[in-house]
């Protein structure tokens, strides 16, 4: 799937609104759909543009957008947009950058901008179903050496996309909490389980995909059109209750141990935001099987790579009372650490049949390069807390400990593009209820 580089992508383009020249993350080259509310106003649908949001809802009112925006305007929520498909997006950005760039515009439009600070983010969509996969190799890898050291993958991984399906319910926006799970636990010493607060609390870098149009059921995505059925991207934290994970996985997998929270960051990036970062897949080492046809596209393969640099930060209760800065976990990008692409995992899914549907969520499981630096979760950072990290502050970590704060964040770069970022995805630790 390729996406065309046109003048909404122009280095030299800039807006009328001053904070997005130069913003690290919301210049007009980027243009994020979310949901908000101001006080007792909304939910409304906007755009992030610099320090600003521009409200679709009112801009509609006012007649600066299509009529057909009238059913996902009303519903407060993306899933109606989504369905439409990405020509209308592709449209809807053209029509936003030409608004928030023509100074002629600006009268008109100025009025229905708000300050980022004043708003309130909410889930952009109304998330029916939530799957979570297994792409990242590196993490299949390094978490395999610690129960398997002589056969980390197993022998499925190189050919099919290994995922799960989690739960909904639970997904939350960046800025909610993470009260401590409870659960069954059995340290390898003990002969019977235990039920009590989890000891080995992680999470997991990841970003999340959100579904455009759908399908049918009983009807599959081809794998060329995949990329079509992909409405957008947001970063997302799986957190993980290890010590659960470790005794109740066995034979079904994650349950209790994933379910008790998911937090995404609030803004849904465009693939055509995303257009001038694309890279080719990196190629599959020597000996590696090919994917079997239902996942080989030609074009996914040469545009399908996501370079979208990634990474990970804790501030502890002590740094916080110190008034520190956050110490840096790990830096990574997607690219490097995706065995199968975001295409690859929408045909997959749908397969068998299976309907995907506007606004379904899909995490790409923890995203780790093959360098120390680039680890997603403590548990590789810490190999299984065998080995703590050391803060600034003199405290070490190997899990997350009550009152830390994690906070994800991704930025794209690439020689010829205006840097464009993701936000940030934060959750607080509080004690277990």
């Amino acid at each position: 799937m390729t996406i065309a580089i046109d003048e909404t992508h122009d280095p030299a383009l800039e807006s009328w609104v001053g904070s997005a020249n130069g913003h690290p993350d919301f210049p007009i080259q980027n243009l994020p759909l979310g949901v908000f509310s101001v006080g007792s106003k909304g939910p409304h649908i906007g755009a992030a543009i610099g320090d600003s949001v521009l409200d679709l809802n009112s801009l509609a009112k006012a007649g600066l957008l299509d009529s057909h925006w009238t059913l996902a305007l009303s519903l407060g929520c993306l899933n109606a947009w989504f369905a439409h498909g990405r020509e209308d997006s592709a449209n809807l950005r053209r029509h936003l950058s030409e608004l928030l760039s023509d100074e002629s515009c600006r009268a008109k439009v100025e009025p229905h901008l708000v300050g980022r600070e004043r708003v309130t983010m909410h889930l952009p969509c109304t998330i029916g179903d939530y799957t979570d996969f297994y792409v990242g190799i590196h993490h299949a890898t390094n978490v395999g050496k610690q129960f398997r050291p002589d056969n980390p993958l197993l022998p499925n991984y190189k050919y099919v996309p290994i995922g799960y399906h989690g739960r909904a319910s639970s997904v939350r926006v960046s800025g909610n909490e993470v009260v401590r799970p409870k659960g069954q636990r059995k340290p390898p010493e003990a002969d019977v389980p235990e039920y009590g607060p989890s000891r080995r609390l992680d999470y997991e870098l990841e970003l999340g995909i959100f579904i455009g149009r759908g399908n049918e059921l009983g009807s599959t995505i081809p794998i060329g059109d995949a990329g079509n059925h992909i409405a957008g991207y947001c970063l997302l934290n799986d957190w993980s209750a290890r010590d659960l994970q470790a005794w109740e996985y066995q034979p079904l997998g994650p349950f209790l141990a994933k379910n008790f929270l998911t937090s995404i960051s609030p803004w849904v990036i465009t693939p055509e935001a995303l257009a001038p970062f694309r890279r080719p897949m990196l190629p599959r080492p020597a000996g590696d099987p090919a994917p079997l046809p239902y996942l080989w596209d030609e074009g996914d393969q040469q545009g399908g790579g996501l370079g979208i640099g990634l990474e990970v930060s804790l501030l502890t209760s002590t740094m916080r009372e110190a008034d520190m800065s956050p110490h840096r976990l790990s830096r990574g990008d997607a690219a490097s650490a995706m065995y199968w692409s975001a295409a690859q995992i929408v045909a997959h899914h749908s397969s068998n049949g299976c309907n995907l549907r506007p606004g379904d969520l899909i995490g790409t499981g923890t995203l780790s390069t093959a360098e120390a630096d680039g680890l997603g979760s403590l548990l590789e950072i810490s190999r299984g807390g065998k080995e703590p990290i050391q803060l600034p502050t003199g405290e070490t970590r190997s899990f997350l400990e009550d009152g830390d704060e994690l906070t994800l964040a991704a930025r794209c770069q690439a020689d010829g593009a205006v840097t464009i970022g993701f936000g940030s995805c934060t959750g607080k630790v509080l004690p277990a209820s």
